[in-house]
Formats: C-alpha cells, structure tokens, sequence
C-alpha cells in the first residue's frame, strides 16, 4: 500500500525543505562519489589483493553495469511502491555492500559487492531527484533542483580528493566503509522528514518484462562499451552490442503494448 501526497506544500526555506534537500543531496552523493573515489585507490586495492590492472578495472566498471541497467527499474519502482519507500530501501542496500566491499578479501568478491553497490545507486538516485520534484511547491521545484545538481555533482568532483586522502592516512577499504555511517544518518533522516509520495496513475501489475528487456538492453550496451574501451573490436563486445540492440528493440515494442508500461512513450508526447 503507497501513500499518496496529494499537493506539495513544502518550502526550499522552511527546516523540513532543507532537511529534504540535505537527505537527498547526500544520499545521490554517495552514489556520484562512489563512481569516482574508488579510481585512486585502484593502485593500492592491487598491491594488497594481488591483481593486475586489467583485473582492478572491474572494481569500477562492475558498479557503472549494474548502475546503468538498473536505474531506469528504480525510477519506475519509487513511482509505484514509495519514492521514500524505494529511497530508503536504495541507501540501505549501497551501505550493505559497501560494507562487504571494504572487508572483501579477493578481488573477485570486491567486484561482486561493486555490483550490488550499483544496484543499490540505481535505487535511490532517481528517487532522490523525484522526491523534490513531489514534495516541493511548484515555485521552488527550480531552486531545489538546481541545488541538488550542483551539490551532488560537487561530491563527485571532490570524490579523487577523498579517496586519495583515506587511501594515503588509512587504507582503501576505508574508501568504502566511510559510506556506512553516512547512510545510516541518511535514512534516518529520510525517514524522518521526508514526506512519502507515489505516482497514483503507477497502478495495476508491474512491467515485469519491460524491467528485464531496460536491464538488459542497458547491461548489455553498458558492457559492449567497456568491452570496446579494453579489447576493442572483440566477439564480446560485438555480442553484447546486440544483444544491446535486441533487447531495446524488445522493450519499445513492450512499452507499446503494455497495459502498464514502465515508460509511457505519451511523455514524448
């Protein structure tokens, strides 16, 4: 069952606006950080988990795949079961894997918690940024908005400073493990003071087969793309391009016809 807020009433200058503004700009934070704090620590990840380059290059490009082939499933999850709801599920989860990325023992368990990192990122990003678009009063939607993307954008900015700074006084894994304490502040908070609200013509049975053939259209161009960016023109980043095309294909067709699309092709109206 969702809760539905009917007329956003809140105000960019009221204490409840900022402290919605201050959850959501932390928590997509995290997320923006985290696809650039972990490059400087790559050298030391190799040195003490015993990998060349070529192997450490998927501590990064694991959390780009699962982030870019599952954001698109968050937005339409926050719109149907809770933006708050899905929000918080979505900060919860990125601090759980980000606790198993910093007491990882072998790289390829490293890789694996950077997966479910970036399925957790793809959770609460897109929820972050439709919580103000729900919550706020019309005539500060563009003063929040502007906030969020200069503050988020600015943590993944500083995000080589960090990771370079906790690598050289501590260790690599304290690149990872900093994001839990800021998580468990961030849904508290978002739980707080965050209204919940949900689409209410999200209705009906979900786009199960909408939601697979995005993940795996966008999975699938996310890995022919780094595939291309190591080995160049190879067999699999060929086959993944099509597979890539195929399931976008699949998935216009899906939207098309669904009583309940995932993604509306009246928006482009």
């Amino acid at each position: 069952m969702t809760t539905v807020q009917q007329e956003p009433g809140l105000r960019s200058g009221e204490p409840r606006g900022r402290w919605v503004l201050a959850v959501t700009v932390l928590g997509s934070g995290m997320a923006f950080l985290d696809a650039t704090v972990v490059n400087v620590a790559l050298p030391a990840i190799g040195r003490e988990l015993g990998s060349d380059m070529a192997g450490l290059q998927w501590t990064v490009n694991a959390y780009t795949l699962t982030l870019a082939a599952f954001i698109l499933l968050g937005g339409s999850a926050g719109d149907r079961f809770g933006r708050r709801r899905i929000f918080v599920v979505g900060v919860v989860w990125f601090a759980a894997a980000s606790m198993l990325c910093g007491v990882a023992p072998t790289l390829p368990l490293l890789v694996a918690a950077r997966a479910l990192q970036g399925v957790g990122g793809a959770l609460l990003t897109p929820g972050s940024l439709a919580i103000l678009q729900a919550s706020f009063r019309e005539e500060d939607r563009g003063r929040v908005i502007g906030s969020w993307s200069g503050l988020a954008g600015i943590a993944g900015a500083v995000g080589p400073l960090l990771g370079g700074w906790l690598v050289e006084s501590a260790s690599w894994r304290l690149v990872f493990l900093v994001n839990v304490p800021i998580a468990v502040a961030v849904a508290v908070a978002a739980l707080r003071y965050v209204p919940e609200t949900s689409d209410p013509e999200a209705s009906g049975s979900f786009d199960v087969s909408g939601a697979v053939a995005c993940a795996l259209g966008l999975g699938a161009f996310t890995y022919a793309l780094v595939a291309w960016g190591h080995g160049g023109s190879t067999a699999s980043a060929w086959i993944s391009l099509v597979v890539g095309a195929v399931a976008a294909v699949a998935f216009v067709r899906i939207e098309r016809t669904a009583s309940n699309p995932m993604l509306p092709f009246s928006l482009f109206g």
